[in-house]
């Protein structure tokens, strides 16, 4: 309310910014409400006790019915992004939501919370992903965590205590707003509105951050003003707080330079976390280092057993096809809509001539997810390249990947190598439209037109391929006339070159002079001298006249240079 003026709307567009970059942002929503209800309680509470408006409490109705409009317009459009479900999460993301014990539930709910008020306080335990068994499940009473549970709880009582007996003197505003910046965000959080699919996520920690600091900074005050004969010790405190915080900040950042140095940092964070040793296995794996990379998939399979994508992703490093074969079976076990252990089973079957099992796995993975490219080249490449549907395959390949120059030069190449020179144009034609300098579709292009003859349009096509790439690599633009010059002394060298290769050389064939002694005569050997000399002047002689009969000729324009390069390539 700066100024006595109230910007509901703009309020409302910067919520919705918030939300669109985290969920838990629309939360702010309900923060205004309650603390715009906290300021205008007075004038509320006259309002209920009477019962008869004022000029505030009707200002406050009027502000209330703007903000929970605005709130409901955006879940509106989140849930139509959502098609209108909540997304689904498996007991891998959050194990205390899926266990079947109503009393065990509540006991980790209530201490996740807690333990995301200890990160807050210290933040000494930083962890990009805290997903299966990261945090132990509370399966009972004794557990030396419900003390933990239970301070942070008391403590939020009494805070709460504070904040509402300060409703009519409203001398602590922060003590209330901070409060309300540590609860209500943090709420959807909680598994008490809605399942989530993480068990501590560090993300949802921005918002109530900012309460923690006014609740702190909020006590540092009231300990400054109560023992004034402590200021040292208190300025002592702050500043230590301040280094361990800016240098902890330091150390998470360099955590976070890169893939490699995140992953390592889970892993002394948490290593009983199953998927910590999955996502370095993967790591490992698109390093080329697959030993080590096994390892870890070992290792996350020790620790979570049903774990499908270690088991699928462990079987693609295995050489040994019946053990690579277990895990894909076990991963489909534990995971029956897994779609690359459908395809990689597929795919070792085809490799093992088992082409009835191949085909039904791949036409499994092409029934859970239509769109999934790979399944369908595998299974044309199972058909063979006479089969009629490889066809239709190819073709839904294609339209599955519009943008992809890729899959249409393929199926490009395979109408090429059946005759179908027409279609074949036209896709090598798509290509070219998505990505002009595609070397592949240029080359098949190249071939139907030399075939069919249509010289003109073979030389244009090479030609703007030269220029296209002459301006890819940022070099000089040149004369197409020089492009067909390179082109026709290229041909011409490698033509000149198979014809030295291909010519014999009677030097090559002669043998040690005792071996020659022994099996040629010397009227063999004067005789084959005789015969090379005569070859060598008749040779000597053709070249002469071809070169004086290049010299009168006139030079030939530039269309008949043309045809005699397109005819010599």
């Amino acid at each position: 309310h700066p100024d006595g003026k109230c910007r509901i709307w703009m309020s409302a567009l910067l919520g919705g910014l918030s939300m669109l970059a985290k969920e838990t942002g629309v939360t702010v929503f309900l923060l205004n409400l309650a603390y715009d209800f906290y300021l205008h309680w007075p004038s509320v509470r006259r309002t209920l006790i009477e019962m008869r408006w004022n000029a505030e409490s009707r200002q406050f109705a009027n502000r209330a019915a703007k903000v929970l409009t605005s709130l409901g317009i955006l879940l509106a459009v989140r849930l139509a992004i959502l098609q209108g479900s909540l997304p689904k999460f498996s007991q891998q993301d959050n194990p205390a939501a899926f266990h079947p014990s109503l009393h065990v539930r509540f006991l980790t709910f209530c201490y996740l919370a807690a333990f995301n008020w200890w990160l807050l306080l210290c933040p000494a335990t930083l962890s990009h992903d805290w997903q299966m068994g990261s945090v132990p499940l509370v399966t009972s009473l004794s557990d030396s965590r419900n003390l933990v549970t239970c301070f942070f709880f008391g403590v939020t009582f009494l805070l709460a205590v504070r904040s509402i007996s300060d409703f009519e003197n409203q001398r602590h505003a922060p003590l209330v707003l901070g409060l309300i910046l540590l609860v209500l965000p943090f709420l959807p959080a909680t598994n008490l509105l809605v399942t989530v699919g993480f068990v501590v996520a560090e993300r949802v920690l921005y918002i109530p951050s900012l309460g923690c600091i006014l609740l702190v900074v909020h006590g540092i005050q009231l300990l400054w003003s109560c023992y004034s004969s402590h200021r040292q010790t208190i300025m002592c405190f702050v500043m230590l707080l301040l280094t361990t915080g800016c240098l902890r900040t330091v150390v998470r950042n360099r955590d976070w330079r890169s893939r490699e140095s995140l992953l390592r940092a889970g892993l002394m964070t948490l290593p009983h976390n199953a998927k910590m040793h999955y996502n370095y296995a993967n790591f490992l794996r698109d390093s080329a280092r697959p030993e080590l990379a096994k390892t870890h998939y070992l290792r996350a399979l020790k620790l979570w057993p049903t774990y499908a994508s270690a088991h699928n992703n462990l079987g693609t490093l295995l050489n040994n096809e019946f053990e690579a074969e277990q895990h894909f079976l076990a991963a489909i076990r534990y995971s029956a809509d897994h779609v690359n252990a459908h395809y990689n089973l597929g795919q070792l079957y085809r490799k093992s001539n088992r082409s009835s099992e191949s085909e039904h796995m791949l036409q499994r993975c092409i029934s859970l997810e239509p769109r999934f490219t790979p399944a369908y080249i595998e299974l044309a490449k199972l058909r063979g390249p006479n089969d009629r549907r490889v066809n239709q395959l190819l073709k839904k390949v294609v339209d599955l990947n519009p943008t992809d120059p890729y899959y249409g030069t393929t199926f490009g190449h395979w109408l090429l190598d059946k005759g179908n020179y027409h279609d074949a144009l036209h896709y090598y034609w798509k290509s070219l439209r998505i990505s002009q300098c595609h070397q592949e579709a240029i080359i098949g292009a190249a071939k139907i037109l030399r075939k069919s003859g249509q010289k003109s349009r073979l030389f244009q096509l090479v030609t703007r391929w030269h220029l296209i790439m002459r301006i890819k690599r940022g070099e000089l633009l040149l004369s197409p006339h020089v492009y067909l010059q390179g082109w026709q002394l290229k041909s011409e060298l490698s033509s000149k070159a198979r014809e030295y290769d291909s010519t014999p050389h009677f030097e090559s064939h002669c043998v040690t002079p005792s071996s020659r002694t022994n099996n040629y005569s010397s009227e063999e050997i004067e005789a084959a001298k005789w015969s090379r000399h005569r070859k060598n002047k008749t040779s000597s002689a053709k070249q002469c006249k071809i070169q004086e009969n290049k010299m009168q000729k006139p030079k030939p324009s530039t269309p008949l240079m043309v045809h005699h390069l397109l005819d010599s390539a």
